[in-house]
Formats: structure tokens, C-alpha cells, sequence
């Protein structure tokens, strides 16, 4: 996770982005909140506390730019939302059902190191796996475990 303004800064100039305050708050949001893969509206809702000029067109701009760049992805499970990832290298992610947080999930796949397969260049790929969070099962038992006290 990167610690300071500053590392954000280089990030930005580095993808040729100029590192104006939305961009940095944006980024920093999303390099903040890498376990959350948080929605427009998320990112939105907390910023504009702290920032009350930004507008959603801004977030959704700033994180067009930011998936441009390479700097975010987009990740579509659901169907019904887009959440972002700071994370761009192919990975799997593990979507709960039950309270409908992503996590990022370490699954050994032998695609995620290939960049072609059978001759079609890979530019992406996506790994998703759906069930019940281990903080959902917990919850749950330990609401099990509360009614059997009772």
C-alpha cells in the first residue's frame, strides 16, 4: 500500500495524469480502501464530506482516466454494479452473497502468468468465485452460539 501524497503524486505523473487534488483524494480513497473494491457511490459519498465541490461526474471521469491509464480496473461481478480495484495485476476475486463484499483472493491459476493461449493475446482476465465471506460464517455463529445461551 503506498503510505504518502507524495508516492501517490509520482503514480499519477508516471501514467502522464496531472496529480490534481480529486485525482490524489480519488486515488488515495482507493489505495486506502483496496479490500472494500469500493462503487462510484461509495467513493463519492465519502469524499464529498471532506471535499464538497467534487460531483459524481468527477469521481466516474477521474476513474475512466484512472482505468485508461492502467492505474485501477474495473470489476463487474454482479452484474448490477462496477466496483474499482487498485490492484491491476490478474488476480481472482471472491464476492460474498451474503453481505456482497469483493475480496481479493490468492487461487494458483496458471493463466494469470500466461499473456497468450493458443495464439490470442491475453489482455485481461477475470476469476470469480462466489459464496459466503469467513466474516458472514462467523457472524452467523456467533449469533447461533448467542441463541443457544438464551
Amino acid at each position: 500500500m503506498i503510505t504518502n501524497t507524495e508516492d501517490l503524486k509520482n503514480l499519477l505523473k508516471a501514467k502522464g495524469l496531472k496529480p490534481t487534488y480529486q485525482r490524489l483524494k480519488i486515488l488515495g480513497f482507493l489505495n486506502s480502501h483496496k479490500d472494500s473494491h469500493p462503487t462510484v457511490e461509495m467513493i463519492y459519498g465519502s469524499l464529498s464530506k471532506r471535499i464538497p465541490t467534487i460531483s459524481m461526474t468527477t469521481v466516474y471521469n477521474t476513474l475512466n482516466a484512472f482505468i485508461q491509464k492502467n492505474l485501477v480496473s474495473a470489476v463487474t461481478i454482479t452484474g448490477t454494479e462496477v466496483r474499482y480495484d487498485f490492484t491491476t495485476s490478474n488476480h481472482h476475486h471472491f464476492l460474498c452473497k451474503k453481505c456482497g463484499r469483493i475480496i481479493d483472493i490468492d487461487v494458483k491459476c496458471p493463466l494469470c502468468e500466461k499473456s497468450d493461449i493458443d495464439g490470442h493475446k491475453l489482455e485481461e482476465l477475470h476469476g470469480y468465485i462466489k459464496g459466503i465471506c469467513k466474516f458472514c460464517l462467523k457472524k452467523k455463529k456467533d449469533e447461533d452460539k448467542h441463541k443457544i445461551n438464551y
